[in-house]
């Protein structure tokens, strides 16, 4: 008997798991907040916190940057902790050797991250920062993938090819466009790390031109002119180009989900839910050019850079499902559920599920 005629829907498992990866979300955005409040070494040991218990810290030390990072720290432990839970729970209940192993990749991908958190305090590097950003961003997406696996509409999605419907042309194209998010997530991590998200600060001309003069002499008088109105370290030539490279992508980006959003309508209606998660995709990104202008124009208020940080997550989660949707159906992967089955696991008959 195939693995996916044993699947049945365990509803508390799978509420555990997207509770999981909304607390995952939570916590991109306190890191978020840690880094835009540049609150990062605020607790200047770890694991402890100012040789505390870290759960138990005395609230007089509750204040300005310690606030965020202590909290950032919290919020990582309970996501660690539930992700052991789920991890554990996957492989007692959920009869998909495939899943039970994510749940143990995720676990061993949070151990990693809360490893990378702490490297990132007692070396007191920020490149380890950049690091921590982007596998924080990767585990989003797993945890994610895990609550898509574990729902209902995972199995019904599956069992009826034409919810997807999607052709060659649309799945790579969705896929260029999801790697190249992960690409300018990494490249944003980059930015945070070497405090480049104000190195150009207009928008949108760079010092007003369509691309900036670099010669050191125009270098010169941008930090000059910083120095009166952001008040940050000096630029280098490295984080102007760092900072049009981040906006180039951003607008090949947006093309790209543009053309996949048009083409999803096209070739499967908006009745199908690929095409729904098309559009929702091409307005989330509308609005994440709109918050990446908005924090050059704000100088960085913490609010809505943190903002563009979980736009950012949530851009790249949205492109991530819809490709593991879209391409179960081009290959054949194990616990694939058929219309037999899934009327099996979710009543009715095998006649009636293929009609749906």
């Amino acid at each position: 008997m195939p693995e996916s005629a044993l699947l049945k829907f365990n509803r508390p498992l799978h509420g555990f798991a997207v509770l999981t990866a909304l607390l995952t979300f939570l916590l991109l955005g306190a890191g978020g907040l840690v880094t835009s409040h540049e609150a990062g070494m605020s607790v200047p040991d770890w694991p402890n916190s100012f040789g505390y218990n870290p759960f138990a810290l005395p609230f007089k030390f509750w204040k300005g940057g310690v606030f965020f990072e202590h909290t950032h720290r919290l919020i990582a432990s309970a996501v660690g902790l539930l992700t052991t839970i789920l991890a554990v729970w996957l492989w007692l209940k959920d009869p998909r050797r495939w899943v039970q192993w994510l749940g143990v990749v995720a676990f061993l991908l949070v151990v990693a991250q809360g490893i990378l958190g702490g490297m990132r305090v007692v070396l007191s590097e920020a490149e380890l920062g950049a690091i921590h950003g982007v596998v924080g961003q990767s585990f989003f997406v797993l945890m994610s993938a895990i609550a898509l696996f574990t729902g209902r509409f995972w199995a019904k999605w599956s069992a009826v090819k034409e919810m997807s419907g999607a052709r060659r042309g649309l799945k790579l194209l969705v896929l260029a466009a999801t790697l190249s998010i992960f690409c300018q997530l990494i490249l944003g991590a980059t930015m945070r790390a070497q405090h480049a998200g104000l190195a150009i600060t207009d928008f949108p001309t760079a010092y007003g031109k369509v691309w900036p003069d670099t010669s050191p002499a125009a270098v010169a008088h941008y930090n000059a002119d910083r120095m009166d109105v952001v008040a940050e370290e000096p630029i280098t030539v490295f984080q102007i180009i760092l900072q049009m490279v981040h906006r180039i992508i951003a607008l090949a980006i947006l093309v790209l989900v543009a053309a996949s959003a048009w083409r999803a309508w096209c070739q499967l209606g908006l009745k199908n839910p690929l095409a729904k998660l098309a559009v929702f995709w091409l307005a989330l990104m509308v609005c994440q050019i709109g918050l990446g202008a908005a924090t050059i124009w704000t100088n960085k208020a913490a609010d809505v850079a943190t903002a563009h940080v979980l736009g950012g997550a949530l851009s790249l989660v949205t492109g991530a499902l819809w490709c593991i949707i879209a391409f179960r159906h081009s290959a054949v992967l194990p616990g694939i559920a058929t219309a037999a089955t899934i009327s099996g696991a979710y009543g009715g008959t095998p006649a009636m599920a293929a009609n749906k």
